[in-house]
């Protein structure tokens, strides 16, 4: 056999190897976090896991309820903040500005991206709680200190802003130029072209972008802890304390170890947080799936 087909076949097969072994690390992960947090498996039930509103590890309640709502707002109040700022600053960059400003406005947006978390929970602290505390809470006849889900959604919209806008402005100076003079001939407007055309073929991409950013979202930690009160109570509105699941591993892993199974609770909201994680790429995967396969056909 010919040495060059040999080697071609050996560097397939490496390759081979090393994608499943990058693959398996996602396995690993979660078979890893499963294999700590069983002992929890083994006291209390699924159900009483994720309906319980109790967090009390010294009495050997582990309520999981409050934790998961506080995710769950904090993450989709980031996601209504920021999905239509940056969507606009996008449209502007690619379809607007010039190249000379576009230039000097996208380098900006991207240093957002190499802020530490922390000066992003400082400035949360000084800027966006007394904000909230004085000035948007009492319009609407709430009374708050300012550490709420809606502070925390406010800051991590901040952190995900440069994801959005690099891949979205991207995405759309990705569609054919043809398409959009196209409809400009036929009497459409610029607006109406970008919404008509421009959006339309850009729309598989806006939603990985967004899968990306929302990704992102759920696992942020350190900023989401300083702003959002850290009170273990299920949120009733955007102006009440949260909990998120990342905090709450953040905040208390290697403290009162001794108590039992608190180890495990621990595990078992991390494997919580990488399930979200995993079935919200899935199921955004297929959506995504179905989005390119209608606009290919």
């Amino acid at each position: 056999m010919n040495w060059r087909v040999i080697k071609d076949r050996l560097i397939a097969n490496a390759m081979l190897i090393l994608s499943i072994t990058s693959v398996s690390f996602v396995f690993l992960i979660g078979i890893g976090l499963y294999w700590r947090a069983a002992p929890l498996f083994e006291e209390q039930t699924l159900l009483s896991l994720f309906s319980g509103d109790e967090w009390a590890p010294s009495k050997g309640k582990f309520g999981f309820y409050p934790f998961i709502m506080g995710t769950l707002w904090v993450t989709l109040i980031a996601i209504v903040v920021a999905l239509p700022l940056c969507l606009l600053t996008a449209i502007y960059l690619a379809e607007y500005t010039k190249s000379s400003i576009r230039n000097i406005i996208l380098p900006l947006v991207n240093i957002l991206a190499g802020i530490p978390p922390v000066i992003y929970g400082v400035w949360g602290i000084f800027f966006i709680v007394p904000i909230v505390r004085t000035y948007v809470a009492p319009v609407f006849a709430a009374h708050s200190s300012g550490y709420t889900v809606l502070t925390g959604g406010v800051v991590l919209a901040v952190m995900i802003f440069p994801i959005l806008v690099s891949i979205v402005s991207e995405v759309l100076r990705t569609i054919p130029k043809e398409l959009k003079d196209a409809s400009l001939s036929l009497g459409a407007t610029k607006w109406e072209t970008i919404k008509k055309v421009v959006l339309k073929q850009a729309l598989p991409g806006i939603v990985a972008a967004t899968v990306l950013a929302v990704s992102r979202a759920f696992g942020e930690t350190i900023a989401v802890l300083m702003v959002c009160g850290n009170v273990p109570v299920a949120p009733a509105s955007m102006f009440d304390g949260g909990y998120p699941l990342p905090a709450l591993i953040a905040n208390n892993f290697g403290e009162m170890m001794s108590i039992p199974l608190y180890d495990s609770a621990l595990m078992f909201a991390a494997l919580l947080l990488f399930i979200i994680i995993f079935l919200f790429n899935l199921i955004s995967r297929i959506i995504l799936n179905r989005i390119e396969s209608k606009y290919s056909s």
